[in-house]
């Protein structure tokens, strides 16, 4: 029996177009994250937002197997053309649009035709990890850190062409001070908050943080945070690139996954007995994640070209190191300032980029999370120097298909998954391997710059 209210759906469904239209919406774009972490989207007329939120909108299976390059691989759960999915616009997630008139956004969960959910579902799977959290009494706040460069639209592959001056200099942003303001302007509107804006270390590169959430949401925020920058930047005459390695020789993007773990409304990340004051709880929370980050990698650097963003010396977290505010671990502790450590403290994910489905992050990292608070893990001595320059350092995972071997392994994350998922997962990704794995790294780069 279907798990959906439909009378509820299409009631509630009714009411959030009625005010749509009176805020003049005429069209919904409805989208999810596909395994190779392209946004993908299905619309609606607001008139059918109703049926859309009873009975959902079609959508192939194949989507599951979908190449970052629209290739579709092949893999132990195919079903090649055969059979559909329903995509249920998640009504409380819904937003208008602040930059594209008449139009407004919501992700979407995915049921079979028989209403039950389906298996390889990234936004549910985050759903259930949190909720596996809430059990145990805890609750995650996290934020995604979005990098990205910017040009010239006439200008596509040179990233000099809409900004000149110093790495993070005054002259940049002084540049596209109105890009800028546009942008913050347009995500506030929209319900996002932003905590800093501010040129990168690259050229035509830029960095936006935004205020923590649940992981759900805060998924859903990085995916419209994303897209919008993407829409202003074009109304701007600019291209926005979110890839992990805009040219070879260049610095890459990353997306850096902020987390925090509270019981209540106490920060557990703060005020600890433990080293910079950890609790027992929150430290064996960042044992499990750092434990298990070559398995991650295959999640949160999920692309041929994530492995080029990952070298020594550039920031990117490459050895199976963590520290304090040390920028070159891929799991950081960013305790605060003093005086707000019990709001601050966080940890921090170095090691990803913006290839991924952020669904499947926040799930990956709460579930590894979970085990090493199930195994009271315990965090090895942390590292305060450059680990690049400790000859005992050791690489994580230099390849995708590492990354692959060391996720397959890892029966925890595996099993989390689910054995659909977790094996569609690596289908994907070795398909990849196999369409752009031996691509020269210009020809790769060129190739990938723009698809997310």
């Amino acid at each position: 029996m279907s798990q959906l209210d439909r009378a509820e759906l299409a009631q509630q469904g009714a009411l959030r177009a009625d005010g749509l239209r009176a805020a003049g919406v005429e069209l919904v774009a409805l989208t999810f994250v596909d395994n190779s972490g392209i946004a993908r989207v299905k619309a609606v007329p607001v008139d059918r937002l109703w049926s859309a939120a009873a009975w959902g909108v079609g959508a192939s299976n194949s989507f599951d197997f979908f190449l970052a390059t629209d290739e579709i691989t092949d893999g132990a759960y195919s079903r090649g053309p055969v059979g559909d999915l329903r995509l249920h616009p998640d009504l409380d997630a819904l937003v208008p649009r602040a930059a594209q008139p008449g139009w407004a956004w919501a992700p979407v969960r995915k049921y079979d035709q028989e209403g039950e959910p389906h298996p390889q579902d990234a936004r549910a799977l985050a759903a259930t990890a949190t909720a596996r959290l809430a059990s145990l009494g805890y609750n995650v706040r996290t934020a995604f850190e979005i990098e990205w460069v910017i040009t010239a639209a006439d200008a596509p592959d040179d990233p000099r062409s809409a900004t000149a001056g110093p790495a993070y200099g005054f002259a940049r942003l002084s540049a596209q001070a109105g890009y800028l303001r546009a942008l913050v302007s347009t995500l506030s509107a929209q319900g996002v908050t932003v905590e800093q804006i501010h040129p990168e270390y690259a050229a035509g590169q830029f960095e936006l943080s935004v205020a923590p959430d649940d992981p759900v949401r805060a998924a859903d925020i990085a995916v419209l945070t994303r897209e919008t920058i993407r829409m202003v930047s074009e109304q701007h005459g600019l291209r926005a690139s979110f890839t992990p390695k805009f040219s070879p020789d260049g610095v890459g993007n990353g997306g850096h996954v902020h987390l925090s773990l509270w019981d209540g409304d106490r920060n557990l990340c703060s005020g600890g007995d433990g080293r910079f004051g950890l609790t027992p709880t929150a430290e064996a929370f960042g044992a499990g994640i750092f434990s298990r980050l070559p398995a991650l990698l295959a999640i949160g650097a999920p692309s041929v070209v994530s492995y080029l963003r990952l070298e020594p010396h550039h920031w990117a977290g490459v050895f199976s190191v963590w520290g304090l505010e040390n920028r070159e671990a891929p799991l950081r502790l960013v305790q605060g300032p003093a005086g707000q450590r019990d709001r601050a403290a966080n940890f921090e994910v170095k090691c990803f980029d913006l290839t991924a489905n952020p669904y499947l992050v926040v799930a990956a990292l709460l579930f590894a999370g979970l085990a090493g608070v199930s195994a009271s893990a315990s965090l090895p001595e942390p590292v305060d120097v450059d680990p690049g320059t400790l000859p005992s350092a050791v690489r994580l995972p230099t390849s995708l298909a590492d990354a692959v071997k060391a996720f397959e392994a890892d029966s925890e994350l595996t099993s989390a998954f689910g054995a659909e998922l977790a094996t569609t997962l690596m289908d994907v990704r070795r398909g990849e391997i196999a369409r752009l794995g031996s691509l020269p790294p210009d020809e790769l780069c060129s190739l990938m710059r723009y698809l997310h």
